[in-house]
């Protein structure tokens, strides 16, 4: 059976593709030129601010070294870790487990603008300024790490104050941009910015001997982590730190436009109520309108009547054809001993039904009296009974 899609159906579900059409254009214009590589310092990446080449060569140089992808409290001891220009602060738990790694003999190289924040103590201050262009840091302390590279060259991205305890290596002018500090039987090393480990930084005069000398012996494991570059262990954890998320975004997005195109029709269709032309309100109105516009409002007094002395009677067990005098003894005998009003009332309704000059204000107050009687005895709470049932 070929299926039928309503023209309503058809706008929407064509408006939401040509929206989802228009959010993957959005992507491949606005996402960069084709092979354009992630400008961070992961082992992973070949851009030229990747890490890719540093990371192969310490693997060919007979270094241990291996990419970290788990969380930061699952550290093994005695290893160096490589934090190579984080983006998120570390949380408390991170933050407590590094310390302790570095407490009982690790070591930290940390590059980047928020790197301090992952050290034991920090005293690092971030400088977007300083890391436009890259310059030419100078030893400033002799060590084996300033021996094996007098110079380096680097754009920093943050400076150490020149007065703090931590071992100066490097600086340019007034501005420190390497250092070292020990922490328990660990050691601590922070780097202004990630640029002698990137792929086009590695060339530059320098920077290979200082990453290798910074890197220690070669028997001690390296762990280049990459959690913090959005590498996780679980698919779920990987997903989430990087564009996949938006892909799956647009694409529930476009399942939900499909569900809202046919949702409608995949249940049962129900027929709109017609309203009923004559609803009890709408035949009260043109009732009295009827007896309005003809001047007749005996009639509607003598409707009123008749139905209230059919069911007086009724609840009297009297006759229908009862005389009035005998009707009115009846009541004053069950109802009302001394009312005299309900006889003048009663003779009032048997004259108004012949008179055609009836005021309608008349004809209303005989009716409004009768409705009184009525209620009070309760003489129609037996019909709605019978209609309940």
């Amino acid at each position: 059976m070929p299926l039928k899609i309503d023209p309503r159906d058809g706008k929407l579900l064509l408006g939401a593709v040509i929206v989802f059409v228009f959010l993957i254009a959005g992507v491949a214009f606005f996402g960069g030129e084709p092979g354009e590589k992630v400008e961070v310092p992961s082992s992973y990446s070949t851009a030229s601010g990747g890490a890719k080449a540093a990371y192969l060569l310490l693997t060919e140089s007979g270094y241990k070294v291996q990419r970290w992808e788990r969380q930061l409290i699952d550290l093994p001891k005695r290893s160096t870790l490589v934090l190579a220009d984080p983006q998120e602060a570390p949380t408390r738990e991170e933050r407590e487990a590094l310390n302790n790694f570095v407490w009982e003999g690790g070591r930290i190289i940390a590059t980047g603008m928020f790197s301090g924040t992952y050290l034991p103590d920090n005293e690092s201050v971030p400088d977007m300024l300083l890391g436009m262009t890259w310059k030419k840091a100078s030893a400033v302390s002799p060590s084996a790490i300033t021996r094996a590279a007098p110079q380096i060259t680097i754009a920093p991205q943050a400076r150490w104050p020149s007065y703090s305890p931590a071992y100066a290596l490097y600086g340019d002018g007034d501005e420190v941009v390497v250092v070292t500090y020990p922490y328990g039987r660990g050691e601590v090393f922070w780097w202004a910015a990630a640029t002698p480990l990137t792929n086009a930084g590695l060339k530059e005069p320098g920077n290979l001997e200082f990453l290798l000398a910074s890197m220690g012996e070669t028997r001690a494991p390296i762990l280049w982590d990459e959690y913090i570059h959005g590498y996780r262990e679980t698919l779920g954890a990987s997903m989430g730190h990087s564009p996949v998320k938006w892909l799956l975004l647009q694409l529930g997005l476009l399942g939900l436009a499909v569900v809202a195109t046919f949702s409608r029709r995949s249940g049962p269709v129900f027929a709109l109520a017609a309203d009923v032309r004559l609803s009890p309100l709408e035949f009260v109105q043109t009732l009295g309108g009827l007896y309005e516009n003809a001047g007749t409002a005996s009639v509607a007094v003598d409707i009123s009547y008749q139905r209230f002395r059919y069911w007086l009677t009724r609840r009297l067990g009297a006759a229908a054809n009862i005389p009035l005098k005998d009707l009115e003894v009846a009541v004053r005998d069950r109802f009302a001993p001394k009312d005299v009003h309900f006889a003048a009332i009663l003779r009032r309704c048997e004259s108004a039904k012949s008179d055609p000059y009836l005021s309608e204000t008349e004809a209303l107050h005989l009716v409004q009296e009768l409705d009184e009687y009525a209620t009070s005895w309760k003489l129609f709470e037996g019909r709605r009974k019978e209609k309940d049932a």
